[in-house]
């Protein structure tokens, strides 16, 4: 198993049987690696924010238990301490666990976002956060003009959130008619 998959598997039991958080971890991860990728970001960059992915949301255990809430800035305190250790106990370099520590500290804070690996984690997190919050159509727009700026990430989006299922279905007829 890769380091990746021995951190996947150590935040499986970090959160004690609870699916919702997992998959919360897993879907954020997905959609990060998706934008990383589309955006070119290096190979040293990829492997931080898919680190930073996987544990963003280390701190919100020791958040409900301190301060009875999950809020993002609780998660920001608690969170950088804890994937501190648990990088550490895996063995990853300490530059990479610096910078991770700092995404992970920083995840719920929308300005000043330093670096392309802090924009995705973001915008993956918001992407995951819109649908898991039912989030409304108008606020899901005003994220997307004000906090979006990848163009993998927009497009994405777009297609869950933005499209209209009816008029992309007309628009694709009007292009088979064009077309015959």
């Amino acid at each position: 198993m890769d380091t990746d998959g021995k951190l996947i598997m150590e935040m499986i039991r970090y959160y004690e049987s609870d699916p919702k958080r997992v998959g919360h971890f897993l879907k954020v991860y997905g959609y990060a690696k998706t934008i990383g990728e589309a955006e070119a970001l290096s190979p040293q960059l990829e492997q931080i924010l898919e680190i930073a992915a996987i544990v963003h949301d280390i701190g919100i255990k020791a958040s409900l238990k301190k301060y009875k809430s999950s809020a993002g800035k609780y998660q920001e305190r608690e969170g950088p301490p804890l994937a501190k250790a648990m990088l550490e106990k895996l063995k990853y370099p300490a530059e990479l666990i610096g910078r991770v520590c700092y995404l992970v500290g920083h995840h719920h804070t929308y300005t000043n976002i330093n670096g392309l690996d802090y924009q995705i984690l973001v915008e993956a997190d918001f992407l995951v956060n819109m649908e898991e919050s039912g989030m409304e159509k108008e606020q899901i727009k005003y994220v997307g003009e004000t906090i979006f700026k990848t163009e993998c990430g927009k497009v994405i989006l777009k297609e869950l959130y933005l499209s209209d299922p009816q008029e992309e279905k007309k628009r694709k007829n009007r292009r088979k008619e064009e077309n015959s």
